[in-house]
């Protein structure tokens, strides 16, 4: 009898366990709730979403300002709620990982339904929060390509342009410079299909925190491309190796 009760205990708490961590994630607190008393910066964190493969993985970039801290992620159960509501998202622990040796990070986080999740970081005493991302890796998966169009008439300035992939409602567009070990060079946001590095002419936001180096011709760089619509969902991503 007592082996009974022992084995009903133990699958009370599994259900408990499944039923408090959906996609596999642990719920923690609401948004409301971490915001409590805090000072609260809106719409002050960069950051979208795009998928990471076909089975419900995705990627939540941000960019982590210098001095920044305690990275959290938090999500509604799905898109029938007020997304500027929040009472309405949950915080869950997806895994982070650097993009660019830590330049950017990613949250990895698996999710069977479209939803809205938000990003935050404490940076001076004050808690900052993205606007909601939008993820929509059901119905409109991020289109992955490995070329673009590099003019290198000028080698050490070449000239990166593109067009809309599948998606045309792309609002901007983020550029990332890379060396052939993947650190970071420049980062700069377009509203143009083109930008040159490292002309700043048509840049409308810059990420770059000092200047780049100039480009030698003999070495190999990476040129990473997102288009981002204006929900925060990344319509398209390339990703290319050259050298000018």
């Amino acid at each position: 009898m007592a082996l009974s009760k022992l084995k009903y205990f133990f699958l009370f708490l599994i259900l408990i366990t499944y039923g408090c961590s959906e996609d596999g994630l642990a719920n923690v607190s609401s948004l409301k709730v971490a915001l409590d008393g805090e000072t609260v910066v809106k719409d002050n964190v960069i950051a979208c979403a795009a998928s990471a493969d076909n089975k419900g993985g995705v990627n939540v970039f941000f960019y982590p300002r210098e001095g920044a801290t305690n990275f959290r992620y938090f999500e509604t159960e799905n898109l029938e709620v007020d997304k500027n509501n929040f009472d309405t998202y949950t915080e869950k622990a997806p895994v982070i990982f650097d993009v660019f040796n830590g330049e950017l990070k990613r949250f990895s986080v698996e999710s069977s339904k479209e939803k809205w999740v938000v990003v935050s970081f404490i940076e001076e005493g004050k808690v900052h929060i993205c606007n909601p991302i939008h993820l929509k890796h059901i119905t409109k998966p991020t289109e992955k390509q490995s070329t673009v169009s590099i003019n290198s008439d000028n080698p050490i300035m070449p000239v990166f342009s593109w067009e809309d992939g599948l998606y045309t409602d792309s609002a901007i567009y983020f550029q990332v410079l890379t060396d052939a070990d993947s650190n970071f060079l420049s980062g700069t946001y377009t509203f143009d299909k083109m930008f040159q590095y490292y002309n700043l002419d048509n840049v409308v936001l810059n990420i770059t925190k000092k200047s780049p180096p100039n480009l030698i011709r003999t070495k190999n760089y990476g040129f990473t491309l997102m288009a981002v619509s204006q929900d925060n969902w990344v319509n398209l991503l390339v990703e290319t190796n050259f050298s000018p």
